[in-house]
């Protein structure tokens, strides 16, 4: 145990996040290990969303909107665009990642005329594969439901799209975007990547990888609060051709042109919808700025080595108890799954004392490591608390 805390002490000492941690709005007696879910947040949002409130809704009221309001989702999306690797104008801030995953997926069919199935990983979020049957039903399209590992088998000249997520948000895996991308590629398919579990902590290439369509939330890593808005990335070289099902006002070529006709505006602005949560999207705004002060690389090497600092500690603390299953090497994202039968009960108990997790079915405790925050002391805490509490029970 003595060498753990010596450890935790010198990896604090040396990290070169450690001041971003200031910059958040934190309780000092609160072990948060729950970023994966809903980030915390930054202390400048607070301040960003009274001026919202006072200055530009309560003083400018509706002349607000031509000075910067209708404009922010565009706006928004250029400051995700380089977190995703994404060159300008093609990321846009809108709805939530269940209405971008539902825009995303018919439009991806209707690139593909002719082909009739869509291959969602069997193992996803729940939300996802909701999204992806009512698709099929509404496009007369078949859902093939497939594990990532046996992609290669499922797909053929039937298939259209292919969902996949970034990483298994029970797991924590992390999946091989560019492999899994080449290989619907090479089908003749299309590729939907869902990265809510990887934006923000992972270095992410879409555009050097030619991924078609992707989707991510903002209320994760990227602490914009909770049910900030979602963003949908559409490369240039689809954007002509992305007819997505929601053609919504906020889509128009001219939106305030009240035309009866519906015409797609002609760039990354057609993946809107409707009118745009200022407060909430204003908010992420202010919470993304944080993103011009660190670098993604450091970022990735710190939940690497969080991570497996927290699987040691595991190792010498639990005896064994729970099972870690979370890859051990860098197929994994920013988290951390133990499994254990009592698992539900013991986020409970966690959580009583100010160790913040979660919980998945049927047995998975879930420990989200988010390196903008989570000090090395934190991971140790909380191995520290689970142990007492199995100790407790054995």
């Amino acid at each position: 145990m003595g060498e753990l805390v010596e450890r935790a002490a010198k990896l604090d000492a040396e990290d070169p996040l450690r001041r971003v941690r200031d910059e958040f709005d934190l309780d000092p007696e609160v072990v948060y290990l729950d970023g994966n879910s809903l980030g915390a947040p930054l202390r400048r949002v607070a301040e960003r969303v009274e001026q919202v409130v006072r200055e530009q809704w309560g003083r400018r009221l509706i002349r607000s909107w031509p000075e910067g309001w209708w404009t922010a989702p565009e706006r928004v999306g250029e400051k995700i665009a380089p977190l995703v690797g994404a060159a300008p104008g093609q990321v846009v801030v809108a709805d939530s990642t269940s209405v971008n995953l539902f825009k995303a997926l018919v439009a991806a069919v209707r690139m593909a005329p002719g082909r009739r199935e869509i291959v969602v990983d069997a193992a996803t979020f729940p939300t996802d594969g909701y999204i992806a049957e009512s698709v099929a039903e509404l496009t007369g399209t078949v859902l093939r439901p497939v594990l990532p590992d046996a992609l290669d088998e499922a797909l053929g000249d039937r298939t259209a799209v292919v969902l996949l997520n970034h990483v298994d948000y029970r797991t924590g895996r992390l999946y091989d975007m560019a492999a899994a991308t080449a290989k619907v590629h090479a089908a003749g398919a299309r590729v939907v990547w869902d990265l809510c579990h990887s934006v923000g902590v992972l270095p992410i290439a879409l555009d050097a990888l030619r991924v078609d369509l992707a989707v991510g939330c903002t209320y994760k890593f990227l602490n914009g609060g909770p049910g900030s808005p979602a963003f949908i990335y559409v490369p240039n070289r689809l954007q002509a051709e992305f007819r997505q099902p929601l053609s919504g006002w906020g889509g128009h070529r001219d939106p305030f042109a009240m035309d009866a006709r519906y015409e797609p505006a002609p760039g990354i602005a057609r993946a809107r919808a409707g009118t745009p949560d200022i407060l909430s999207l204003l908010a992420l705004d202010a919470a993304l700025d944080v993103w011009q002060e660190v670098d993604l690389v450091d970022v990735r090497a710190k939940g690497l080595a969080l991570t497996e600092f927290f699987m040691d500690c595991a190792d010498e603390l639990l005896g064994g108890a729970v099972e870690v299953v979370t890859p051990r090497d860098d197929r994994r994202g920013h988290q951390v799954s133990l499994r254990h039968p009592d698992a539900e009960t013991l986020v409970a108990e966690l959580t009583a004392r100010d160790v913040i997790g979660d919980y998945r079915t049927p047995d998975i405790l879930r420990l989200g490591f988010a390196p903008l925050y989570v000090r090395y002391q934190d991971a140790l805490e909380a191995a520290t608390s689970l142990a007492a509490l199995l100790a407790r029970s054995g």
